[in-house]
């Protein structure tokens, strides 16, 4: 008797746990905003998770803490609508871009993060992510994008 594993990789990958319970984006994209923000996101489905950044450099961004690093978490199907953000002394955690590949521009890291929720009067009002990995996430151009290499 033979003993199998299926093991299967993620290539690129954009997944945490959201309220302690497995999220995984079936969409991802990174790039440049024409204002200079750095955009890292994933998307399942109605909900997506954004992250700005100032640069894509490697480095830990520290949430709450820096006023050009912020996540945000929101929910846009109908009559659940939500949205839970970071910013300057609200909600707290990190982004740590571990590698910024420009050779096959893409960009990876992990993130840890606790949002609040921007309607101060809804009954959920934080929103924790733990142990979330984007992996060689791919960084485009086009869209609300601009070439990468404007960076330089």
């Amino acid at each position: 008797m033979s003993c199998t594993e299926d093991v299967r990789f993620n290539n690129p990958a954009f997944q945490t746990l959201k309220d302690n319970n497995f999220w995984r984006a079936q969409v991802y994209k990174a790039g440049m905003e024409s204002d200079g923000t750095f955009v890292i996101e994933g998307s399942l489905g109605y909900e997506q998770i954004r992250f700005q950044l100032p640069e894509p450099t490697e480095k830990t961004y520290v949430l709450s803490a820096d006023a050009a690093a912020k996540a945000t978490y929101k929910n846009t199907y109908k009559g659940q609508e939500a949205e839970f953000t970071t910013s300057i002394g609200k909600g707290n955690g990190q982004i740590i871009v571990t590698e910024y590949n420009t050779v096959e521009n893409t960009i990876s890291g992990t993130f840890k993060f606790t949002a609040v929720n921007a309607d101060s009067g809804a009954e959920k009002q934080t929103m924790y992510f733990s142990e979330g990995v984007f992996y060689k996430i791919p960084i485009t151009q086009g869209g609300n994008f601009v070439p990468v290499n404007n960076l330089n």
